[in-house]
C-alpha cells in the first residue's frame, strides 16, 4: 500500500508497490532476426531510424501538440526542455533524458514519447547543459557531474504538470542520470515512482575504454561530436575556454582526463569518473525502485559491469538480452522498438 503523508507531501514509492513479482513479465524476450542481429547495426538504427517519419504514418505528430520550456534549475542554472501533456487525464508524468550529445528531438527520445502519449502519459524531454543547442545558456560546460541542476530540473517539470506517478527514464549515459535520480531524487525532494535506465552508464572508465577500444566507427563518431560541442561552446563563450590541446588528441579517454583536468572542478579523471559510478549495492539498496535493461553484445557498455544484478531489493526488473547492441532493441525492420514495449510495461506495473 502507498502512504502519504500528506496531501502537499510526495508519495514515497518502494519495490513493493508494483503489482507483479520482480521483473514484471513481458509479451516475448527480444530475439530479433538473424538479419538484425548485428550489435553495430542495432545500434545505428535505435538512434538513425526515422521517428517522426514512422509515427506521423501512424497518424501522430508531437510538435503541435508540444511545448518548449526554459526551466529555473537553481543556482541561476537553466535547462530546456519540451513537454507533451497527455490527451485527457494522465496517467502519470515521465521525465526523458537522452544519451550524451543528444536532444529532445533525437529519434530514440521522440519515438518513446509518442508511445507514452498513446498510452495517455503526459512526457517531458529534458535536455542536459550544452544539449539542444543550449551553449549559451550556462558559461560552465556541461559534464556528468552536474546532477543537482538535472534534479532541480525536475523540480520544475513537476511544477508544470502535477500528474502522478512521477518515473524518469533514461538512455545510454542519460541513463546514468536517470537512475541516480533515483537513487538522490528523495533526498532532494524528487520522489519517482520507477526509474528506468536503457543500455545505462555504470562504470563510465569502462565505457571510455569501450569507445577508444571498440568499434572505430563509433570512436570516430564520439571523437567528432566532443570537437563540435567545444567549437560551439567556444563560440558562445568568446574568450572563455580555449580547447585547442584537446582537439588535437585523438584518444576519447585522454580528451576527457584533459578536459576534467582543465575545466572541472575536479583534480583528476578518476575522482571525476567515481561521482557518476554506480555500483550493485548502491542500485539494489535504491530507496527508489529501478529498472535496467542492457545486451550482452553492446560495443559500449561491457556486459561485466552488471555482474552481480538481478531483479532484487530496489531493482524491479532487470533485462540483459543477448542482442540489442547500444540502445536498440529493434525487433524488426518495420523498426518497432522491444524496449519501448517493455517500458510501457514496467510503468503500468506500478500501483
Amino acid at each position: 500500500m502507498k502512504a502519504r503523508a500528506s496531501s502537499d507531501a510526495a508519495t514515497t514509492y518502494t519495490s513493493a508497490m508494483f503489482d507483479a513479482t520482480p521483473n514484471p513479465p513481458i509479451q516475448e524476450p527480444f530475439h530479433p532476426p538473424w538479419s538484425l542481429r548485428n550489435p553495430n547495426v542495432q545500434a545505428i538504427l535505435g538512434t538513425k531510424r526515422p521517428a517522426k517519419r514512422i509515427w506521423r504514418r501512424r497518424g501522430l505528430e508531437l510538435d503541435p501538440i508540444s511545448s518548449d520550456h526554459v526551466l529555473d534549475c537553481g543556482d541561476g542554472v537553466r535547462l530546456t526542455g519540451r513537454h507533451t501533456p497527455a490527451t485527457g487525464p494522465a496517467r502519470g508524468l515521465v521525465v526523458l533524458i537522452h544519451g550524451w550529445e543528444g536532444f529532445h528531438d533525437s529519434n530514440y527520445l521522440y519515438s518513446i514519447a509518442c508511445v507514452l502519449h498513446r498510452a495517455g502519459y503526459a512526457s517531458f524531454r529534458l535536455n542536459r547543459r550544452d544539449h539542444a543547442n543550449s551553449y549559451a545558456l550556462n558559461e560552465g560546460m556541461f559534464h556528468s557531474a552536474r546532477m543537482a541542476e538535472v534534479l532541480g530540473g525536475i523540480r520544475a517539470i513537476q511544477a508544470l504538470d502535477a500528474a502522478r506517478p512521477l518515473s524518469v527514464i533514461g538512455f545510454s549515459l542519460g541513463g546514468n542520470f536517470a537512475l541516480r535520480v533515483g537513487l538522490q531524487g528523495p533526498a532532494a525532494g524528487v520522489h519517482p515512482a520507477l526509474c528506468i535506465g536503457v543500455s545505462p552508464v555504470l562504470v563510465p572508465g569502462h565505457t571510455l575504454i569501450g569507445i577508444d577500444q571498440g568499434t572505430a566507427l563509433f570512436q570516430r563518431y564520439f571523437l567528432k561530436k566532443w570537437r563540435e560541442t567545444m567549437d560551439r561552446k567556444s563560440a558562445a563563450w568568446p574568450g572563455r575556454y580555449d580547447f585547442s590541446r584537446h582537439k588535437r588528441m585523438d584518444n576519447f579517454t585522454e580528451i576527457t582526463r584533459a578536459f576534467v583536468e582543465d575545466y572541472t572542478e575536479f583534480s583528476t579523471l578518476d575522482e571525476y569518473l567515481g561521482h557518476y559510478t554506480l555500483t550493485v549495492p548502491m542500485l539494489t539498496d535504491s530507496p527508489t525502485p529501478l529498472a535496467l535493461m542492457t545486451a550482452h553484445d553492446d560495443t559500449v557498455i561491457p556486459i561485466a559491469d552488471f555482474e552481480g544484478l538481478s531483479a532484487r531489493g530496489s531493482v524491479v526488473a532487470f533485462d540483459a538480452s543477448p542482442h540489442g547492441g547500444h540502445c536498440g532493441f529493434i525487433r524488426n525492420w518495420r523498426m518497432e522498438s522491444w524496449a519501448e514495449t517493455r517500458i510501457q510495461g514496467l510503468l503500468e506495473s506500478t500501483r
